[in-house]
């Protein structure tokens, strides 16, 4: 079913860009929208379902085992950021200032 919707020229070059950033189409962006708005797209409903779906694999058990060792603590981006910065300004030989 096609739907015709009249916007302003500036909302509509917003919704373009928006839709481009996701890598969808304008339509897209628009039925997504529409859904989530109607209640049809809940990320927390989406998420709950997968962490069932998730817990009900015959194989959770063992993924979870195979994971229990890595790093619980989240990436350090700043200090990730900084060393990269560092290590960028040391190789084309500019001051940190």
């Amino acid at each position: 079913m096609a739907v015709s919707v009249r916007m302003d020229p500036m909302l509509e070059r917003e919704l373009e860009l928006a839709a481009k950033r996701l890598g969808q189409t304008k339509s897209q962006f628009i039925i997504n929208a529409v859904e989530r708005a109607l209640g049809r797209k809940d990320p927390y409903a989406l998420y709950q379902q997968v962490m069932r779906e998730m817990t009900d694999d015959p194989h959770y058990p063992q993924v979870t085992q195979v994971f229990a060792n890595e790093p619980q603590e989240p990436y350090d981006t700043e200090r990730s950021r900084a060393a990269l910065i560092a290590k960028l300004r040391a190789k084309h030989g500019l001051s940190a200032d």
